[in-house]
């Protein structure tokens, strides 16, 4: 095989990895629109991309060779097929989700094991047809280059390079470029676009090979058909390799499930951090696989023992570097700290580099070349990749901190130098042993969790919860009570959100009778309405965050047990779709920060279209605009909601840190701050007066009253300055902050 025709299959390939990771960044934001922002839903979509590249690897190592002799076409013509198959996906998911999702509206609440289940089978069969085909591409660009190279043995180690850095580019490129400027619909058309010039090119491959002398003696029809090889016979590969590829694949993913829990006090919660994380990952992969290529060629290849104990070593890494010692975690602060970022991160790339480096090293000698074992291996090393967050997301983080669940995964490698023990030199055996013994011991005893470098500052104590969705740090005394979910602060007890709540109902034309809460938060809101004495409902993705309720209220069991009060676990947003009750006021309190991963879906013009199909005639929308938003934030979540909304009035908060907006279908009274204290129940007035040094309610109303914003003003001109489901504005900023492109 020439060196342009070498050239090529990288190139092909790096597309090929970069098209894959834009779909599964933006297929789980899709799923997450369709079917709830929860880690069920990220958790299936990570483990059904991963069973269709195990499945399709192991299939299509298995048949290529036979699909070869019955047709005699090459092998570039069905890698061909498999990457048209995956382009016509970037078409088809978007439509499969949305009709799995109304399908779905009447399965029951989100953590009920029939949504559950039904959403399982849904994404699978939306995505898995087109995950397997790019499980197949590895084998089946094996046999093509093996009709190149008959004796070519290291080719999976090849294509898994250039694949490796094609997805660190997709990571890259559509968290920091794509999405912003094009949207995600957009985005999936350049993945589809690669995919498509990827078939073409493969085509024109297969039809020169097809018209180039056959293999050296060959007559006839023969001599125009590419060589169907049968590698020699070779002793059977060392059966460890498989449990080996099996371990690393459950490892490595399940670490990077606990990377991102324990490293968000750090990164933060934007779709920035998670691109960071996974950034880092396939970076290091790709420097560890160009490194194994760099040994190959001039045969100085590590042994797998020797790098088996440099992974144990380097798994203990990431708990020490994660130290509160050495890192900077401000829970309330949403912009990312630097050099605490670069240390976090730092501590996973040794790890992540090893790894590139043994598991091709290992597929290579497990497979001799032959795809059907490449395939079956790399398909063994997937099954791993699969069970491995699972494992993390629903047996140990509900269980155990961040910290100790990343000692736990950590703990195998000492296993596995244990096994290759006899085969290390004794003084290098005695060294490894000194090493890991004072790893372990470290990260075990001088290391702390975040929380309880803060307890000990403060002198004060934590409760902690963990559940499937979140770890939930409830902590603080007095005034200075915090609510954390997975290290960021999320609500402080505040005056703040009582009005979210008292604003709305008291500026309702007629005496309401129900209410809608999305986002429990510390429940002052839940409170709050219900001193009102009307029908309210509270929904909340988090359980163990409703579970806090009385670390915040004494009073919190007979709100809970109230005949009028009802708190559901859901994605607030589902909730809607697969609801027909309507109210009088909906309050949404979206997490913050303005810009964390997911939040646009409360902000974008497709939920206030929602929204308004739950509001009873009258009815009004009370959305919270936290006060770090920029600007441009501020007036694009203003517009969507403009443009829903004919009647939309603001007014900046009691505390001066953020915006209420009310919207509705109707003229919003001008009533003053009297007439609003009128019209509330006393125990409502009882309520809002609860925190205030004065003692009357018509002065606590005028506070924010007098602080009203004029809606035309505040808006931007430019009328693509607005979020939608499409171009989340709020969470994809990068370019506009950094490079000036667009207002700022």
């Amino acid at each position: 095989m020439n060196l342009f025709t070498r050239r090529v299959l990288f190139l092909l390939f790096f597309l090929s990895g970069f098209s894959s990771l834009v779909y599964q960044v933006v297929w789980t934001r899709l799923a997450f629109a369709s079917f709830g922002i929860i880690t069920p839903v990220l958790s299936v979509v990570l483990s059904v991309f991963m069973l269709g590249l195990a499945a399709g690897s192991w299939a299509g190592g298995r048949w290529i060779l036979p699909l070869r002799a019955k047709t005699g076409w090459s092998a570039a013509f069905f890698y061909a097929a498999a990457e048209l198959v995956i382009g016509l996906g970037a078409f088809a998911v978007p439509k499969f989700f949305a009709l799995g999702e109304n399908l779905l509206l009447a399965s029951g609440e989100s953590d009920s094991f029939g949504y559950l289940s039904l959403s399982a089978l849904v994404l699978a069969v939306s995505m898995l047809p087109w995950c397997v085909c790019m499980g197949a591409t590895f084998p089946f660009m094996m046999a093509f280059i093996q009709e190149q190279e008959q004796d070519q043995t290291k080719s999976f180690s090849f294509l898994y390079l250039a694949n490796v850095l094609g997805a660190m580019s997709g990571t890259f490129l559509s968290a920091v470029v794509y999405i912003e400027l094009l949207g995600f619909h957009h985005t999936l058309w350049v993945a589809a676009a690669g995919n498509f010039a990827i078939a073409f090119i493969s085509c024109c491959l297969g039809l020169q090979l097809r018209n180039s002398p056959g293999p050296v003696g060959a007559t006839g029809p023969a001599a125009s058909r590419p060589a169907v090889v049968t590698p020699p016979t070779d002793p059977a590969p060392d059966a460890r390799i498989k449990w080996i590829l099996f371990a690393t694949g459950f490892i490595a993913m399940a670490m990077e499930v606990v990377w991102s829990r324990a490293f968000t006090p750090v990164l933060k919660t934007q779709v920035y951090s998670f691109a960071l994380i996974v950034f880092a990952y396939l970076g290091a992969t790709f420097l560890g696989s160009w490194w194994y290529r760099r040994d190959l060629r001039s045969e100085r290849l590590k042994s797998k023992q020797l790098v088996l104990a440099a992974l144990a070593v380097a798994a203990f890494i990431p708990v020490l570097a994660n130290n509160p010692a050495f890192v900077v975690a401000d829970y309330a602060e949403p912009r990312i700290h630097v050099r605490s970022a670069i240390i976090v991160l730092a501590g996973i790339i040794p790890f992540c580099a090893l790894l590139g480096y043994l598991t091709p090293g290992l597929i290579d000698e497990f497979a001799a070349g032959r795809p059907a074992r490449a395939g079956r291996a790399y398909a063994i090393n997937v099954l791993g990749c699969i069970l491995g967050p699972l494992f993390a997301g629903y047996v140990l983080l509900p269980h155990i901190s961040e910290r100790q669940a990343l000692i736990f995964l950590a703990l195998p490698f000492l296993g596995f130098c244990w096994q290759y023990g006899r085969d290390y030199s004794p003084r290098f055996r005695g060294g490894l042993t000194a090493v890991l013994g004072i790893l372990l011991l470290g990260s075990v005893f001088a290391t702390e969790d975040f929380e309880t470098v803060w307890q000990r500052n403060t002198g004060t104590t934590a409760v902690v919860r963990r559940d499937y969705a979140a770890t939930v740090v409830s902590m603080g005394r007095g005034w200075e009570r915090q609510l954390l979910v997975n290290g960021f602060g999320m609500t402080c007890l505040t005056p703040i959100t009582k009005y979210m709540v008292h604003l709305p109902l008291a500026y309702h034309k007629t005496p309401p009778a129900s209410a809608l809460i999305i986002c429990f938060g510390m429940g002052t809101s839940f409170r709050s309405a219900m001193s009102w004495n009307i029908d309210t409902t509270a929904v909340e993705l988090v359980p163990s965050v409703t579970k806090a309720f009385g670390y915040y209220y004494a009073d919190a069991d007979h709100f809970v047990n109230a005949s009028n009060g009802h708190i559901v676990i859901d994605d607030g947003r589902r909730y809607l779709k697969r609801s027909a009750k309507k109210f009088d006021v909906i309050v949404v309190d979206p997490p913050p920060p303005v810009q964390a991963a997911g939040s646009s879906l409360l902000f974008s013009k497709e939920f206030y279209v929602l929204a308004k199909q739950h509001l009873q005639p009258g009815g009004i929308i009370q959305m919270w605009l936290p006060g770090n938003a920029a600007k441009e934030t501020g007036q694009a979540v203003l517009r969507s909601l403009c443009e829903s909304f004919p009647y939309v009035r603001c007014f900046k908060s009691v505390q001066g840190w953020g915006v209420h907006l009310l919207g509705s279908m109707e003229p919003i009274e001008p009533f003053d701050a009297k007439q609003l204290a009128a019209r509330m129940p006393e125990s409502a007035r009882q309520d809002l007066l609860e925190w205030s040094d004065l003692n009357n309610a018509p002065a606590v109303l005028d506070a924010v009253l007098r602080r009203e914003i004029h809606v035309d003003r505040a808006l931007d001109p430019d009328p693509e300055i607005r979020i939608t489901d499409d171009k989340p504005f709020n969470e994809y900023y990068l370019l506009r902050h950094n490079l000036g492109l667009g207002k700022h």
